[in-house]
This record gives C-alpha cells, sequence and structure tokens, in this order.
C-alpha cells in the first residue's frame, strides 16, 4: 500500500510544474516487487494524469490574466501551435519532456473540452508507464 502511494505522490508531482521524473521511481518499485507491476501503473497513470489536470486547471484561470498575443509569444509559442493544430490530441504528448506541462496548460487556457482532454493525457500517460513497465520487468 505505501509503494501504490508512493508512485501515486511522485507521479503526481512530477506532472505539476515542479521538477522531477517518475519513471525512475516505477522502475525502481517494480524491481522491488514484481508482482504489483499493474497496481504500480495503474497508479502513477492517475497520479500523473491528475497533475497534468492541475496544469489544465491552472491554465484555465490563467485566460483571465494572459492576452492571446502574450501566448502567442515566447515559451508558449510552439506549443500553441500544436494544441491549436491538433486540438486534443495533441494531448496525447502530454508526457513528454518540456512540452508537455505546456500543452496541458495551453488546454485549459484554450477551454479545450475536459472529459476528451483528460482521457488523451490518461493514454498518453498510460501508454509511457507501461513501456517503462515492461522495461523494468525486462531486466528484472
Amino acid at each position: 500500500m505505501t509503494a501504490l502511494w508512493l508512485i501515486f505522490s511522485g507521479a503526481f508531482l512530477a506532472a505539476t510544474l515542479l521538477p522531477g521524473g517518475s519513471e525512475v521511481l516505477l522502475a525502481a518499485l517494480i524491481n522491488q516487487a514484481p508482482e504489483t507491476w499493474v497496481s504500480l501503473v495503474v497508479m502513477a497513470t492517475l497520479g500523473n494524469t491528475l497533475g497534468s489536470l492541475t496544469s489544465y486547471y491552472l491554465g484555465a484561470l490563467g485566460r483571465f490574466a494572459k492576452t492571446p498575443e502574450e501566448m502567442a509569444s515566447g515559451r508558449y509559442r510552439h506549443g500553441l501551435r500544436l494544441v491549436e493544430r491538433y486540438g486534443y490530441w495533441s494531448l496525447l504528448l502530454a508526457w513528454a519532456p518540456l512540452i508537455g506541462d505546456i500543452l496541458c496548460l495551453l488546454a485549459g487556457w484554450l477551454r479545450m473540452p475536459l472529459v476528451k482532454s483528460s482521457i488523451m493525457i490518461f493514454i498518453g500517460k498510460g501508454v509511457r508507464y507501461l513501456l517503462v513497465a515492461a522495461l523494468a520487468l525486462h531486466w528484472l
């Protein structure tokens, strides 16, 4: 139970705007108890998805503070083009370093549909954690 809470909270924090990676933690926990890999992957995916939804909501709140011109310039420019071009499908990349947090933030700022956005974030992050788990199990 402690391992599930640990991976959930680690994955949640890693998905917010705080630095950190939960993949190493997941691999280490799978190494300690390989029979729990499914539960660990589910909890990591849920925690990381909820962390990204925190960024989504921060983006929605930021809509009151940032103008479209401010968002179209600087560090958001590339992410904004991706989200505007591919819509909620771009959130399959929410797991990606550097741009993933920005994609979720922009999805909220653009008021993309919450349910569709959540599903895409969940799928992208779930696939990533399944790959990490497969690699961890392979090297046991």
